[in-house]
């Protein structure tokens, strides 16, 4: 797959900046400047959403890589494996977020989180009250409107980054355990 949609120019120090902090510009930013006040705000509420505290942020990463891994957006889920690393999670955990379902890694909070950012990601979503309950009780619910928030905001980027035809940029290569292929489920191919 291509990118659909040519990048555009970056502002020099919004460039230098990126370049700084991840070795690259990601492909989603160049592609949105080709309408600025868009990626701006864009780029505001990501930075808003990242410093949000409420709910624990490796949870968080897992939830983005539950969604990338669902929507099939690899870039997503290349920046996540990068992040995981940079949070010191546990990188063989987070390899197996696509497929968390037959892994044993999991703790059951983990487990309930992956599977509410899937819920909350299926075309109608399907998020139960038990599952609401059962998190909201583990939680809280600073965390779990923070959690749901940040899930939603998944979904508009792996969403937006599909449809651009953005791909993975090679981020998680600087990762020890490259990423699990999500097993293939309905006929859907896999994601990673």
């Amino acid at each position: 797959m291509a990118i659909r949609i040519p990048k555009a120019e970056l502002p020099t120090e919004l460039k230098d900046n990126m370049i700084k902090a991840l070795g690259s510009v990601p492909e989603p930013v160049e592609v949105l400047f080709n309408q600025p006040e868009l990626a701006r705000a864009n780029q505001e509420f990501s930075a808003k959403v990242g410093s949000w505290n409420a709910a624990d942020a490796g949870l968080k990463t897992f939830a983005h890589m539950a969604v990338a891994a669902q929507i099939g957006c690899s870039w997503c889920l290349d920046i996540n494996y990068f992040a995981a690393q940079n949070q010191n999670l546990d990188l063989a955990k987070a390899s197996q977020v696509p497929r968390w379902r037959e892994s044993d890694l999991f703790t059951p909070l983990e487990r309930d989180v992956l599977e509410y950012a899937e819920a909350m990601t299926n075309t109608p979503p399907t998020v139960t009250d038990e599952l609401s309950a059962g998190l909201l009780d583990r939680l809280g619910p600073a965390a779990l409107v923070e959690l749901t928030v940040f899930i939603g905001f998944a979904n508009f980027a792996s969403r937006t980054n599909t449809a651009h035809g953005i791909t993975s940029q090679g981020y998680s290569e600087a990762c020890e355990v490259p990423l699990a292929a999500r097993p293939e489920r309905s006929g859907v191919a896999s994601a990673a």
